[in-house]
């Protein structure tokens, strides 16, 4: 056993567990943080993902001895964090991800929000490519990942204060309504006269 001290959302604190527990046990099984996910346990899927003085780490890799001193957010610190700051309710990346249905299971939404989060705070204004790259370390089985890459794009224009980007195929169905509907010639009076 080893008395770790930790800086977890905010909180200094005092963490007794044995030595050779990585981050995500600590998490855990120790402090009750179980919205870091345990998944593969070998640094694989991104699910136990957590922002180590901001930067994505994946906790399941990360041992507490070599995170003193540094701040350690997880998806429970977000919303306290985020309201801390000012803010009123959720974090807008955790608002967004609900809005745009960004999840299915939920397994692997506490590390794609906190990539997200990150990715945001280096790139507030992120290519769609941009956030692919992002966001490539965090496995999601369900959702396909389109809805994902559209909440990262609807909170970075929200920031912004620009109008969200409508998703791909609200656009293709546009284009092709505009393409089927009649085109209208304007009023032409029958004998070039007035009506």
């Amino acid at each position: 056993m080893r008395v770790f001290r930790l800086q977890v959302n905010g909180d200094p604190l005092d963490v007794a567990a044995p030595e050779h527990w990585s981050l995500l046990e600590v998490l855990r099984y120790r402090l009750g943080l179980t919205g870091s996910k345990q998944g593969c346990d070998k640094g694989d899927c991104g699910a136990c993902t957590v922002l180590i003085d901001g930067t994505p780490t994946l906790a399941c890799l990360a041992l507490p001895a070599t995170l003193e001193g540094k701040d350690i957010t997880t998806i429970e610190g977000l919303r306290p964090l985020h309201q801390k700051a000012g803010g009123q309710g959720v974090d807008p990346v955790q608002d967004a991800f609900d809005r745009c249905g960004a999840l299915q299971c939920g397994f692997c939404q506490p590390g794609m929000i906190l990539s997200t989060k990150a990715l945001l705070s280096d790139n507030p204004d992120p290519s769609r490519r941009e956030i692919q790259d992002a966001l490539a370390g965090n496995l999601c089985r369900c959702t396909g990942y389109t809805q994902i890459f559209q909440a990262v794009e609807l909170v970075a224009d929200e920031v912004a204060g620009r109008e969200p980007r409508k998703p791909a195929w609200a656009q293709a169905r546009e284009q092709e309504i505009a393409a089927a509907s009649p085109k209208e010639e304007p009023f032409q009076p029958e004998h070039g006269g007035q009506a």
